[in-house]
């Protein structure tokens, strides 16, 4: 099948489905937008996706649902994307599956391990991962800042099975108008080196309420930030994943042990990241929205618990997190000082 005769839904057009599928659609593919923010769909209807791409300002017509309305559509879709935070992955996975034929995939364009979620739901043969390394933001509905270029932005994907699959080809193909894609033979492993690079950069930096290049730059973060990097490695030594290449950082560069995940971290610091760029949690936060505290820290907490041990630092960090959730604190540099301090459970 060409690409061109593929129909194509993304759900969860935030940062980075609105700007994949703005893609997309001046490709001449045929995509359908659903998204569950009112303001954003009638913004998209009336006036257009606009993406501004490092300056480059690009507006262009989409086909924007609003998510009530997919109850109304009879049509089905062979590829379905979403980039809907982790903790919606399985209800919409739920929401798309009458609409997916027995051939049809579903993408997560999502961080943290949400492959598994969607087997559960759509099947594990229907599931294809996406590990990325991009940047983008949402200040208001209908409008996207993406900072990092197509030609710069990295995609990784891959089946539960590591088959190379025509589906997987056909995700391939629609993907590479967005980004560079590798498919890969152990998505599971991929979508883990992106997880140790969000690890250490998602929750400090929130905590912050800074951008993500100043976090990093101050006085007693850093070190933090690689504790909790650390013990995301170990755990993934523990679990049986395999370290590979990721974020553009080749074999020949990789080191043997945990400086790695250090490393991966650098590379989104230095090519991922621009002066303003802030972590997606801090932008949830900041729109009054649930974090993703499940997808990172929470993640490895749990995980190294269901191996009789602990990630210490981690799950500090993941505590003061959730005093942000509850309303009891505020993201702010003065939060430095209580993350440093989270140095002293390792």
């Amino acid at each position: 099948m060409e690409l061109q005769d593929l129909t194509i839904a993304v759900v969860g057009t935030g940062a980075v489905g609105a700007s994949v599928s703005a893609d997309l659609v001046r490709a001449g593919l045929d995509v359908t937008l659903i998204d569950q923010w009112p303001a954003h769909v009638e913004a998209m209807r009336s006036d257009g996706l606009t993406v501004d791409v490092l300056g480059d300002v690009q507006v262009t017509e989409v086909r924007a649902l609003h998510v009530c309305e997919v109850a109304e559509l009879r049509e089905t879709y062979d590829l379905v994307f979403t980039g809907v935070k982790t903790y919606d992955t399985r209800w919409v996975a739920e929401l798309m599956r009458p609409l997916m034929r027995p051939d049809s995939v579903f993408v997560g364009l999502q961080n943290g391990m949400t492959i598994d979620h969607s087997a559960e739901i759509v099947g594990a043969d229907r599931t294809i991962g996406c590990a990325m390394g991009i940047a983008a933001n949402m200040p208001e509905p209908g409008l996207v800042r993406r900072q990092v270029a197509p030609e710069n932005t990295w995609f990784s994907i891959g089946t539960l099975s590591g088959d190379r699959t025509s589906r997987l080809e056909d995700v391939a193909g629609v993907l590479a108008h967005a980004a560079a894609v590798e498919v890969t033979s152990d998505i599971r492993s991929a979508k883990w080196m992106k997880l140790m690079a969000n690890i250490p950069e998602m929750l400090p930096s929130a905590l912050l309420g800074v951008p993500l290049l100043e976090a990093a730059g101050m006085s007693g973060v850093r070190p933090v930030m690689d504790a909790m990097s650390r013990e995301a490695y170990a755990l993934a030594v523990d679990l049986g994943i395999t370290m590979r290449p990721s974020l553009g950082i080749e074999i020949g560069d990789m080191p043997h042990d945990d400086q790695y995940a250090l490393d991966l971290l650098d590379r989104v610091l230095s090519h991922f990241s621009q002066p303003d760029t802030r972590v997606a949690v801090l932008q949830d936060w900041q729109k009054g929205r649930r974090g993703e505290l499940d997808a990172f820290s929470g993640y490895i907490v749990q995980k190294r618990a269901e191996l009789g041990g602990s990630a210490p630092v981690n799950e500090a960090v993941l505590r003061l997190a959730e005093s942000v959730e509850r309303g009891e604190l505020t993201p702010s540099p003065r939060n430095a000082e209580l993350l440093i301090r989270t140095l002293d459970r390792s």
